[in-house]
């Protein structure tokens, strides 16, 4: 019989935040499969954890893979911990746990900190929908794509960034989205932990005057419907007359008074607008 694949959440900075059951997976597991075991060997010690430990990582993801579905499909367990906060968040797991799926292995949860979800829920935004771009990537063409599907989301929108990349970050994201609300939540769960709301160019602002320092989630507010509906609007009004917006509608079967609702909803003006210029 297979063994388990656990995927246990470590804190993110607070050491408190490691839950009971996270402790007892990692002692009863056969292995650990850390991201980095020269962080992870602290966090063991200091729950007293003593279970052999392999590394698995960006670099070796799809190698050391085989060899963990292997020891699972001889019916040992093993634990997943990333460098913090919950494994196949923006961290090495995705793959590991597709291909124990594909080989009839279960896979458990051990949930625990994450931090898009710790600064998501403190930034005042909305939180029903919202979307998750982790780190943007580094390939400059795939991000000026992503900027560019970013421009018309309406979800709130997560980011994880380095101080190092901040500035840069913010600049795109000024040029892309336009002078947007936005939380900046740096350092959470730990001792210099700051959640601060401002704008994308303030944060620029701020940000070019003093180095930043630490691990920043950016939550930053989606774009509004009613402005993408008006654009919308303006573009169908610059791209035909309203004569041939008309003739649009009462060519795939319209009557002609829905064809005129159809045109002044479309353009943001009155029927009596868009009977008035039909009769010009």
């Amino acid at each position: 019989m297979a063994g388990i694949l656990y995927l246990v959440a470590t804190p993110i900075g607070n050491l408190e935040d490691m839950t009971p059951r996270a402790v007892r997976t990692l002692r009863e597991a056969d292995l650990i499969a850390a991201e980095d075991t020269r962080g992870s060997v602290r966090l063991l010690n200091h729950f007293d954890i003593h279970t052999p430990m392999t590394s698995y990582h960006e670099y070796n993801k799809l190698s050391k893979a085989h060899v963990l579905i292997d020891r699972l499909l001889q019916g040992e367990n093993v634990a997943v911990v990333t460098d913090a906060g919950t494994p196949g968040i923006s961290d090495p797991g995705e793959e590991l746990v597709r291909m124990a799926l594909q080989n009839g292995i279960t896979v458990s949860p051990v949930p625990g900190a994450c931090a898009a979800v710790n600064a998501l829920v403190c930034s005042g935004k909305p939180t029903r929908r919202f979307c998750f771009e982790a780190f943007l990537p580094m390939d400059k063409k795939e991000r000026t794509e992503i900027l560019e599907e970013l421009k018309t989301e309406t979800r709130t929108i997560v980011l994880y960034e380095a101080p190092h990349r901040l500035v840069r970050t913010l600049e795109e994201l000024l040029g892309a989205l336009g002078d947007r609300n936005i939380t900046l939540a740096r350092e959470l769960t730990k001792k210099h932990e700051t959640i601060a709301e401002t704008t994308i160019g303030e944060a620029l602002r701020a940000y070019r005057e003093k180095e930043p320092r630490g691990e920043y989630v950016l939550v930053i507010e989606g774009r509004s419907r009613s402005e993408l509906k008006r654009e919308k609007q303006d573009a169908v009004a610059q791209s035909m007359t309203v004569e041939e917006h008309f003739q649009k509608y009462v060519s795939q079967g319209m009557d002609r008074k829905e064809a005129m609702k159809a045109v002044a909803r479309d353009r943001g003006i009155s029927r009596r607008e868009v009977y008035s210029q039909l009769m010009t």
